[in-house]
This record gives structure tokens, C-alpha cells and sequence, in this order.
């Protein structure tokens, strides 16, 4: 039984609502054992015969938490539990799944069966609010879905009753959400995750079947893995990810000593790693918070998973998933959140100040995604798509308003996972040594690069062989360049592994095309990625995943662009981290690499913001003393004027690895040229060094 006070005061509340709700759902799933005697057609009794069942599963495994039954199973029975729970979206299950939209909308038929399916995905998310013991989402939830059935039993209901009934759903427990996803980042009362890491035996990877989320194979193995590993080696590890956090406090001249509680994000599995870092982050004076990932339709994340998680059953069910927020998106539905998202901010003050920001543990090696672009998934129209846009960036700037990016720092580092193949435990090894090389060495390499970008107006990057890359990015002057630099020289800190010198270009002048052969980007696969860039802007872009452009175009603006009409180019970076490349062509294993590691292997550019969002203010230097200078472009430069139109709240990195790589050509205001690298090797002097990997 939870030992949290904030939700057990919660639960004395919904505990004879969520009774009532559960008893209704049972006896839906008795009526509709037999659809000929209800007014229901047969296939919404087939659905709601099926969705009772799942919610019966759900509020079963609740009461085994609530009791404490669940800490008296065995592996077996754990196992038998995770699975069951999510059996229905496993595989080939998913084909014929009231979660697959393709399926619930040939049933059910377009406009309900839309619904239908989004609200089962919704209903979905309680297996997580189960094991938490979370009675206001179980019990709010339930009770919607009797909401829908009682209104389906009514054969003159319109699907815009059911949308309107979803909606207002979602628009009454705003404040309570929105409070709730604050409380969770900044609280660490919220402690269900950090109490299973500190308190379970995490040799046993039965602790793992607590969470409430799918447990795959690469979260078992890496568990069993981590649990064979000598104390010091994981003490290294953790080391490594909490001295980078601090380092990042450091660079920035933050006074880390104000700050008390750090998000740890990470994937299940590392548990022996995260108590670790626990330990330190507290030597720190830093308390974690450890949130789940978004399960809700108002808080997913379409880029990728955001808190703890753990293993994906089906990669389909998530994409067909990533705009189920249309549904009932609108103007007035965005207001109402942003103001429910302010009093909460406003409530918590406090906690907000006291928050340091995230440490995030990646994971590589899973086998890379082609999504199948589904008509019958929800998707924003036009109209939603510029509210959307607004909304995005005045919950951004919400945000910074009470964690302002100036006063916080963060650090990502990113481990493989079993799936990575038979080689998983060397991989393993020779990660670490990629995230924990010489910082000294590359600091002299990087900053003879940075003496001589800092010299050019201009860099033109070209692509060899497949790759047709031929692009000029323009860099801003500089006032004082005995004191200033136009490149930030990056190393062991918030950005593991070391190995790159990154700035924001200017924009005008910075034309050309950008071209990826084959590239993965949030999981997503890209085959012949094409970005025109005009003075700093995307005006064109194409890639050829699916047989119609329009079906090409649609997959760029929706999952690259974010839904935007364009993205400026926002960083410029040559990567360094030739050991990394030279990982990842050793093992075949080039393709899996995280963007973490991926942009260290050679020159990228990110489309989106810039890499000093919401920092720009902040005073950061180069370990030579100089002041890195070029930090904005024409958007970011807006926001004390337009502050809505400053930040995109996006940023992709697109790298060209060493292999498809021609010349990078420093281009000075004197008419001179300086080539870095040529024909995908280096040739200034003062970085031969990093041949050798790349010869290996």
C-alpha cells in the first residue's frame, strides 16, 4: 500500500466512487456477454465487451498493489501479470486490437470508431495509475468510459456527443492534471519510482514487474546484466553521469547550492546505476524526482518518451497514438490548460525555484522502426495545427517563467540494451570508454578547430558519393575575437560523450541542400532525406519512405518539422568523436546509435531552435578563457519583443557520418580558404589525431 500522503488523502476521496465505477464496469461486461438483448449494435457490444475485460484486468492488479498480494508473487506470476495487461497490443494482437485504428474504425466505422479507439488507448494508461494507486485517474476514467456506453445506448447518439463528452473530460480536471504533472517534476514527496529503486533487491529483477510498465527482454537482460557488474564499476558509471551534471553548473556559473531536487529520466533496467547516482545527486544536496512517462493523450510525447519507461510492446501503436490530442484539441481547450498549468505554477512557486533540471540516461540498440502512415489516425487540421503552435510556445514560455532556463542545468549520457545483439556486453564496455575519454586531449584537438572556424565568414560542407550535400552556413562576426569565439568547445559535462564545437549559425547566407542517404531520427526512419535551405530557412524538403510525395511530405512536416510550415537551422557542428564512429562501423551497429553518440560522428545541423534556448543571457566561456559570443538568430532575437514567435520548441540533430562525407572548407573575410577536413578525413593541423580511429 502507498505510503505517500498526498495520495493517500487523494484516495479517501474516490475510494466509494471508484467502488461504483468498478461494479458498473462489470456488470457492462455482463450485459454485453449477450448483444442481442441490448440496443447496442453487435460490434460496439463486441467493444465494450472486450474494453470491460481490460478494465476488469486493470482493477484487479490495483487491488493486488493496494493489499500488498503483489509483493507475495513469483517471477512467473509477475511475468504472467505484465503480460496479460498488455497482451492486447503485443505483435500481431495488435492487428485486431480496439486500439489499432485502422481496426476499430473498419468495426465501428469512421467517426465513432476514431473515438472509440482513442478512448481505449486513454483507458489504456491505467495500467500505470493501477500500480501507482492512483484512484482519481482510475476512478475518473472508468467512469468516462460508462459515460460513453450509456450514451451509445441512445441509437440516435452523434459522434459529436461522444467527442463533447471526452472533451470536457479532459477540460473539468485541468487544474488537477495540470498540478499533478508539476507536483511530479518538482516534488520528490512523489516518490513511487524512487522508493522501488532504494528500497527493493534490485539483484532480484522481480522488482522490475512493479512498475506497471511492459517489460521487455532488453529491460530483464539489462537488469540481470547491471547486477553482475563489481560495485566500483557502477559507481564509475553513475560518477561519470552526476560529475557531468555538476560540470554543467560549472561551465554555466550556476549556483548549484540553491537548488534541491534533480529529474532523473532513464529507461527500466539501469536500477542499480540510478540508486547510485541517488546516493551522489544527495551528497549533491539534490533530491530525485523520477516521474513515469506521459500514458495520457495530454501528456504523451510525440518525440519520444519523457520520465521513466519501459519497453514499447508495439512501435505501430505508439506512432498511430502521437496526435490522439486532436480529438478534442481547440483555442478554448489550450487556454483552459494554460491557466490550469499558471495556478499550478503559481502554487508551487517554491518547489518550481528549488528545481535544478534533468539528468537523462538514453538507451541504444533497439531495431530501428518503419512506421506505416495510417489514414484512419488522428491527425490536427490546419486550424489546430497554428492553435497547437501557440499553445506550444506560451506553455514553453509558462514554464521558463518559473524554471527560467538561465538557472538550471541538465546532462544525457546513453548506454546499449541487450536487443543490440550478441556483441551487447562488449558494446557495453566500449560505451563506457566512448563516454569517459580524455577531455584533455580533445580540448587541444577542438579548440585548434575552433581558432580556425572562428577566423572564416563562412563554411561550405559537402557530401561524397550517395550523398549530395552541398551547403554553405554563414557565421556571425565577432566584436572582440581576442576575447570572444564563435564556437562552443564541448566536453565531458551535460553532453556525454565529449567530441564536438557547435554554434548558431546566422542565417542569412546560409544556403544549400542537406542531404541524409538513410537516417533515423526519434526513432523514425528517413531514406533520402532532403532539406533545401534558403538564408537559414527549410523551403523545400522530400525523402522517399512511402511510393506518393504527398505521403513523404506529410511524414517530414509532421514528425521532423513538428507540424511547422518551416524550422530554421539552429546549430552547425563538426563532431570529433571519431572512436564513436569507429564503434559503431566495428560492430555493424552505425544505424542504432542514439543522436547523442550519432552527432559526435561527423558534421550536423540541427533544424529547430538553437542550443541556447532560453540561455542566451548567460555568460559561458571555452576552457581557453574566450566568451562563446554566438548564441541567437533572427528568431531567438525576438524574444523580448514577440516572445511567441522566438522559439519553435523543437531541435534535430542531422549528422552526415565521416563515410559520406566530402570537404568541410572554412572560407575567411580575407578571400583565403582552410580546409578541415577533406574527403571525410581530417587535415588541420593539430586534429590528424583523430584519423587513427578512423583508419581502424
Amino acid at each position: 500500500m502507498t505510503n505517500n500522503k498526498y495520495i493517500k488523502e487523494e484516495n479517501q476521496i474516490y475510494t466509494e466512487r471508484f467502488d461504483l465505477a468498478y461494479g458498473r464496469v462489470i456488470s457492462i461486461n455482463s450485459e454485453t456477454s449477450n448483444a442481442n438483448t441490448l440496443p447496442l449494435s453487435k460490434e460496439t457490444a463486441a467493444y465494450f465487451q472486450k474494453t470491460s475485460r481490460f478494465l476488469i484486468q486493470v482493477c484487479e492488479a490495483y487491488k493486488l498493489v493496494s493489499t500488498g498480494e503483489i509483493n507475495q508473487l513469483d517471477i512467473p506470476e509477475l511475468k504472467h501479470l505484465n503480460k496479460s495487461l498488455y497482451k492486447d497490443i503485443e505483435g500481431d494482437n495488435y492487428n485486431q486490437s480496439y486500439a489499432n485504428p485502422a481496426f476499430t474504425v473498419e468495426k465501428l466505422g469512421d467517426s465513432i470508431g476514431t473515438l472509440l479507439c482513442v478512448l481505449y488507448t486513454e483507458l489504456r494508461g491505467n495500467i500505470a495509475y493501477a500500480f501507482e494507486e492512483r484512484l482519481f485517474y482510475l476512478t475518473t476514467s472508468l467512469e468516462l468510459y460508462i459515460e460513453i456506453y450509456n450514451l451509445l445506448e441512445d441509437n440516435d447518439c452523434t459522434a459529436n456527443e461522444l467527442r463533447d463528452a471526452i472533451y470536457y473530460h479532459f477540460f473539468d480536471y485541468a487544474d488537477i492534471t495540470a498540478a499533478d504533472k508539476i507536483r511530479s517534476l518538482t516534488d520528490p514527496g512523489m516518490s513511487f519510482a524512487t522508493d522501488i529503486i532504494m528500497e527493493k533487491d534490485l539483484s532480484n529483477p522481480a522488482y522490475l514487474y512493479l512498475f506497471g510498465e511492459y517489460i521487455s527482454e532488453n529491460e530483464y537482460k539489462t537488469s540481470e546484466y547491471l547486477s553482475t557488474l563489481p560495485e566500483d564499476k557502477i559507481k564509475s558509471m553513475a560518477s561519470t553521469f552526476t560529475q557531468g551534471y555538476k560540470k554543467g553548473f560549472d561551465a554555466y556559473h550556476i549556483d548549484i547550492s540553491k537548488k534541491k531536487t534533480v529529474n532523473i529520466r532513464y529507461a527500466l533496467g539501469f536500477e542499480r546505476i540510478i540508486y547510485e547516482a541517488i546516493l551522489q545527486f544527495k551528497e549533491m544536496g539534490l533530491e530525485p524526482c523520477i516521474y513515469r512517462a506521459g500514458t495520457s493523450l495530454i501528456n504523451r510525447s510525440a518525440g519520444g518518451k519523457n520520465g521513466y519507461y519501459g519497453g514499447c510492446p508495439n512501435k505501430q501503436y505508439n506512432y498511430d497514438h502521437r496526435m490522439d490530442e486532436a480529438v478534442i484539441f481547440d483555442k478554448a481547450f489550450a487556454d483552459r490548460r494554460l491557466s490550469a498549468q499558471r495556478q499550478a505554477f503559481e502554487d508551487m512557486a517554491g518547489l518550481a525555484a528549488e528545481y535544478a533540471g534533468p539528468a537523462v540516461i538514453e538507451t541504444f540498440g533497439e531495431d530501428n522502426f518503419l512506421a506505416a502512415d495510417k489514414k484512419e489516425s488522428p491527425r490536427f487540421n490546419e486550424k489546430q495545427q497554428k492553435q497547437r503552435t501557440s499553445y506550444q510556445a506560451a506553455s514553453s514560455l509558462l514554464v521558463n517563467e518559473f524554471i527560467p532556463g538561465d538557472t538550471i542545468s541538465f546532462t544525457i549520457i546513453s548506454y546499449p540494451v541487450p536487443e543490440i545483439g550478441k556483441d551487447y556486453e562488449k558494446i557495453f564496455d566500449d560505451t563506457i570508454k566512448v563516454n569517459t575519454l580524455d577531455s584533455a586531449i580533445y580540448e587541444k584537438i577542438q579548440s585548434c578547430l575552433i581558432d580556425t572556424l572562428d577566423m572564416g565568414d563562412y563554411v561550405t560542407i559537402t557530401g561524397r558519393g550517395k550523398n549530395t550535400t552541398n551547403i554553405t552556413v554563414a557565421l556571425s562576426p565577432l566584436n572582440n575575437p581576442e576575447k570572444e569565439t564563435k564556437f562552443e568547445n564541448c566536453l565531458a559535462d551535460v553532453n556525454i560523450p565529449l567530441g564536438e564545437v557547435f554554434t548558431s549559425p546566422k542565417l542569412k547566407g546560409t544556403n544549400g541542400l542537406l542531404h541524409a542517404v538513410s537516417i533515423y531520427l526519434d526513432g523514425l526512419q528517413y531514406t533520402d532525406l532532403k532539406l533545401n535551405f534558403k538564408d537559414g530557412i527549410i523551403t523545400d524538403y522530400s525523402c522517399k519512405n512511402f511510393e506518393l510525395e504527398e505521403e513523404n511530405r506529410r511524414y517530414i512536416h509532421e514528425n521532423l518539422l513538428h507540424q511547422h510550415k518551416t524550422l530554421p537551422m539552429g546549430e552547425f557542428a563538426i563532431g570529433t568523436n571519431t572512436t564513436a564512429y569507429q564503434m559503431g562501423r566495428k560492430y555493424n551497429i552505425s544505424h542504432l546509435l542514439p543522436i547523442l553518440i550519432t552527432e559526435k560522428t561527423g558534421p550536423h545541423f540541427a533544424i529547430g531552435d538553437t542550443c541556447f534556448s532560453h540561455e542566451e543571457e548567460l555568460h559561458t566561456f571555452n576552457p581557453d578563457g574566450k566568451e562563446m559570443k554566438c548564441k541567437e538568430n533572427d528568431y531567438s532575437m525576438l524574444r523580448t519583443t514577440d516572445s511567441m514567435n522566438a522559439y519553435f520548441n523543437c531541435h534535430t540533430d542531422i549528422t552526415i557520418p565521416y563515410n559520406e562525407l566530402g570537404d568541410i572548407i572554412v572560407h575567411t573575410n580575407n578571400g583565403t580558404s582552410v580546409k578541415i577536413i577533406e574527403n571525410g578525413y581530417f587535415v588541420l593541423p593539430g586534429t590528424e589525431e583523430l584519423n587513427k580511429a578512423l583508419n581502424g
